[in-house]
């Protein structure tokens, strides 16, 4: 584990307790507006409607993909959405990921993905996340995608993450089943056992339809 997910896996509790103070003193901070958000939505799941597009982007290997027809496929995903320059929320929501990535262990690429889009385009190139997606300790498994502007608006549309400026996209994750488009919502800083106990409810739905 290299020093920077080390610290922030070591912090991730102590700021889940603490972000929601010390922010609402920030009233100077140009990422204001991106904790108003985390701030002021409910913390549990909301079923969500998401129609994912056969959007074109890119992945962190400088790859072109089919969002709904290579990434999310028939498998379940949880999405989230971060900028590579981000300070505040996107490190956490990414340390987030990373105790989920390792929860996930073989069901990782297979049954369950990890996808994080990128809400700056214009910046984030496929060498950009992959440089950032190595610092959090992305396994295979877990996309990274960017792409151009219009197809990343296209793409964040679908899943109600879109922003005209990308410092107020909400801090959110959403846990779907791309096969029966089944799709959940969580505002804010998500805890990880919420996330896992999520994918394997939808796994076991998937299971228990199976047999019906």
């Amino acid at each position: 584990m290299n020093t920077m997910q080390g610290f922030l896996r070591a912090c991730l509790s102590a700021v889940l307790l603490a972000s929601v103070v010390f922010f609402s003193h920030a009233e100077d901070d140009p990422h204001a507006h991106h904790r108003h958000h985390m701030q002021q939505q409910p913390k549990t799941a909301s079923e969500a409607k998401v129609d994912i597009p056969n959007v074109q982007l890119v992945n962190q290997h400088d790859k072109q993909v089919d969002l709904k027809k290579d990434v999310i496929g028939d498998d379940i995903a949880v999405v989230s959405f971060a900028y590579t320059t981000c300070t505040t929320i996107c490190p956490v929501v990414t340390a987030i990921f990373s105790q989920v990535q390792d929860r996930m262990g073989d069901k990782l690429g297979k049954q369950v993905k990890l996808v994080t889009i990128t809400v700056d385009p214009n910046r984030d190139t496929p060498a950009r996340l992959l440089k950032y997606s190595k610092k959090h300790g992305a396994k295979e498994g877990w996309s990274w995608l960017t792409g151009k502007k219009d197809n990343v608006i296209k793409a964040l549309n679908a899943f109600g993450a879109y922003t005209v400026n990308f410092e107020d996209h909400p801090a959110m994750i959403l846990i779907g089943d791309g096969k029966n488009n089944r799709w959940y919502r969580y505002y804010g800083f998500s805890a990880p056992d919420d996330i896992e106990n999520k994918v394997n409810e939808l796994i076991q739905h998937r299971q228990h339809a199976s047999k019906e």
